[in-house]
Parts: structure tokens; sequence; C-alpha cells
């Protein structure tokens, strides 16, 4: 009796043990599954710096996937933080250690990715598309414009050595039984940007780039027809770990509403479908016919804010004319315009720098305050420089800072420094460098702090600005005799 009593207590026991050992097993599972489901207090998004995904420009942080990333992350009340990683692998290893959220990168999807991550948020299509000129259509050039793959045979195009755009034009000539004319760049400081721009400019006929990337480079250049596919489109999407249950669903239920926002179409319209306001000439190597532009002026005149210019210029040191350029090269004297950036009024202030000096939005459409601000702004961009003796090119180096922002104009320096050029001249030196910016082996390097930017733009900004000043000067001197 005795010895059935000690084996039902014990059974009673290991009864109680084994529910005990459940329920602890429950409550693991249930925190578990809480954590998985649970979205995180505050977003940690990584990124690398690039055109579509995330750079600064007049220390404004913009990016499509950055910004859109931002409108799903106020659609769902986060917080958010940024993190901008130097290549692929650091993106893996900070989502694989859980120190980063989410990845704004787009991947590729595929079926190793699935295995190792959570594809979330919208699908991008994108391949590889031919570049050339809208014109030989429209002027039915024979034989020039290109409406599909058979009709490459012969024809002469120009791409990076060794990239995947050389790979798939071999493939291409295999596919198709005949040659196309590869002419493969082994210049390093030539860049798919750069050659985009040479068949604008009829430097080039055709060249091949990444679909996403000619569609945000083509609102520079109105001109370049991008509709042949030549590459089967990949689906692309932002990573998660495949913890983030979710915070990937509730990014999946984002992006199916999405498209319907109008802040999305807004975001989407600037980015890939307006022309720049504040660049609307296109890039061009060749000296620009600036006489056109003077005809409207009277003698001695060069628009109706001289007196402001004349006003302001003391306190900077410099000929009233630089400003007069200035104004015309940010907004062909439109003292009301708003540029795809943001950048507002006379003097293409952006809206921080604006509230930095003390102006609001509003105000900054006063030609008034808008030509004080410039100059405010000017003044502090200079003060980077001052180590520059040579005035001329302490000028433009400010010029460089204000249209940019000093951070990357001091990278520019760096990299000139590296390779063995003058970091404190711009003609020939500093300028080649900003240029470079736009290729990932200079803005990756590590003594480029700031990444990506669209360094031809400030290559021609202050090309410009100068040539017009010299013939505002120009104007008015004869007209004082």
């Amino acid at each position: 009796m005795l010895l059935i009593l000690l084996l039902l207590g014990l059974a009673i026991a290991g009864a109680s043990i084994a529910l005990g050992y459940r329920r602890t097993k429950q409550k693991e599972q249930g925190t578990l599954y809480a954590r998985r489901m649970a979205l995180p207090d505050t977003l940690r998004v990584v990124t690398l710096s690039g055109a579509t995904t995330y750079f600064t420009y007049r220390d404004e942080e913009m990016g499509y996937q950055y910004e859109l990333v931002k409108l799903m992350a106020d659609s769902l009340g986060l917080p958010m933080t940024l993190h901008i990683a130097p290549n692929l692998e650091a993106i893996h290893n900070l989502i694989d250690s859980g120190l980063m959220d989410l990845s704004i990168t787009p991947e590729a999807v595929s079926g190793t990715g699935k295995q190792r991550y959570r594809y979330t948020g919208l699908e991008e299509r994108s391949g590889l598309v031919l570049v050339q000129r809208r014109s030989s259509r429209q002027q039915g050039q024979q034989g020039m414009y290109v409406s599909n793959v058979t009709q490459l045979l012969g024809k002469r195009i120009h791409v990076p050595a060794e990239s995947r755009y050389e790979q798939r034009l071999l493939n291409l000539e295999q596919q198709l039984g005949g040659d196309i004319d590869i002419v493969a760049l082994s210049d390093d400081t030539i860049n798919s940007e750069d050659l985009m721009a040479q068949v604008a400019n009829r430097e080039i006929d055709y060249t091949v780039v990444d679909q996403e990337l000619a569609r945000l480079t083509k609102r520079y250049y109105p001109s370049i027809d991008i509709k042949l596919e030549i590459g089967f489109p990949q689906r692309l999407r932002w990573i998660t770990s495949p913890e983030r249950v979710g915070l990937a669903e509730a990014i999946d239920r984002w992006a199916e509403q999405a498209p319907e926002v109008e802040a999305y179409k807004q975001l989407y319209k600037r980015y890939f479908e307006e022309e720049q306001t504040e660049d609307s000439q296109e890039p061009s190597s060749k000296p620009y016919d600036w006489r056109g532009e003077m005809l409207h002026l009277g003698a001695g005149h060069l628009s109706p804010y001289d007196a402001l210019f004349q006003k302001e210029a003391p306190r900077l040191g410099w000929p009233w004319q630089i400003l007069a350029s200035i104004a015309y090269q940010e907004s062909n004297f439109k003292a009301e315009i708003i540029g795809w950036s943001g950048a507002r009024g006379l003097m293409g202030i952006m809206p921080r720098t604006g509230q930095s000096f003390g102006a609001s939005k509003a105000e900054l459409l006063n030609p008034v305050v808008s030509v004080r601000v410039s100059v405010d702004c000017l003044l502090a961009t200079e003060k980077y420089f001052r180590s520059v003796e040579d005035v001329e090119q302490r000028i433009r180096l400010t010029l460089a800072g204000y249209n940019a922002g000093v951070a990357h104009i001091q990278d520019a320096q760096r990299l000139a420094r590296k390779y063995g050029s003058d970091p404190n001249r711009w003609d020939g030196h500093v300028e080649e460098f900003i240029r470079l910016k736009s290729d990932p082996k200079y803005y990756t390097d590590p003594v480029c702090k700031y990444g990506y930017l669209r360094g031809r733009e400030t290559y021609k900004y202050v090309r410009e600005v100068m040539a017009r000043y010299e013939l505002y000067r120009s104007k008015t001197s004869t007209a004082a005799e």
C-alpha cells in the first residue's frame, strides 16, 4: 500500500513538473511570438549612399528610398534613425546581428535571399536600358533610333569596361549572332551618369545603364530616350530579418496602400518625372552662349534686383555682379520660384538654411530677405576656406560649397590630396574630384565622409556662375564708361 502511494505521489509530481514545463515553454513561445510581432520603439534603418537611396544636398537629406522610408515610418508612427553603411556586406551583417531593423537599399528577390532575409515594402522592377537621343526618332535619322534589340548589331555603344553592361552586350552578340561595336572604357573616372550626359550632348550615340538610375537621371536630360530594355528586369525590395515578422507585415500593409496616397504620388513625381527647376539647361562641355539672356537688359543693368546686390555685396567683399550671376543661375531672376529640391526664391535658399539665418519659408520668397540670407550663407561658407590664399580660388570653392554643401567640397579636397592634386585649388584640381563624387569608387573611399553627390552639377555650377560674372562685369563696366 505504501509503495502504491509512493508511486502515485511520484506520478503526480512528475505530471506537475511536466505541466509546469509545458506552461514555461508556452510562456516562452508566447514571449518569442510577441517579440517577433512587435514593432520596434525606434526603427533603425540602414542603407548605402547613392543617387536613388540617400545623399545630402545643401546640407539637406535626400534620396528617393530615404524619403520613402520616412513616409512609411511617419505612417506607422515610428521614430527613425539612419545609418550609412560602406557596402552590402556591412548591411547584411548589421541586419543579421539585429543592430539594424531594415535595409532600404533595394535588393533583387531571389531564392537564396529568401532563406536569409524577409523581403518587404514596395516592389520595384529594374533592368538594363539603352540610352539614346529622342531626336534620332523625331528627326527621322535613318538607322539611328533603336526600337528593338536586333537593331543593336553594328551600333557603337560606350560602356564602362568589365561592367555588367559590357557583359550583357557580349551576351547579346552571342544570342543575336552578330557584332555590336562595344567601346569598353577603362578610364575609371567615367561612370554611367557621365555617359548619359555624353549621349545628351551628342558626344556619343548610345550607352547602357541601370533602369532606375536612368529614370532618375533623365530629369536632367529630357532629350534622352530610355524606353528600350535590353535585359530581364529584376524584382527589387527592402530587406529585414526573418525574425521581424510584425515589422515586415506592417510595412507590407502600408505598401499595399501607398501608391494611392497623395504624398507618395508627389514623392515619386518629384524624383522620377519632374525636370529640375534649378538646373534647366542640360550640362554641356561647349561654351555657353550668354548673348540671349542679355537681350532684355538695359544699358548697365542686369536685373530688377541690382540695387539689392550692390547693397549686400560689400559685406562679402565680392563684386556685386557675382551675386547677380548666382541669382540668374538659381532662379533666372524669378523671385517666387521653388525648385524640386525645395530651394526657394531668388537666390535658391534651402528652408533649413533660411531658418538658421532667421528666415521662414515664406520670407525666402522675398528678394530682400533672399539676398541677405544668401550673403550670410556665403560668408559662413567662405570661413571654411580661409586658408586658401588665392582669392579667385577661394571664391570658386565658396561657390561650390554654396551649391553642394561644404561637407561635399571637403570630401573632394580630401580626395584631391589623396590622389596628388592641390586641395586649395578649385580649377583643374578639386573640381575634378567633386565631379567624381557620383562614382562609387570615389564616394565610398574612406577619406570621403559624406557619400554620393551628383558632382557634375556643382562642377558646371561654378563654371557657369563665373563665366556669367565675367560677362556681367564687362557689360556694367562698359556702361559705366
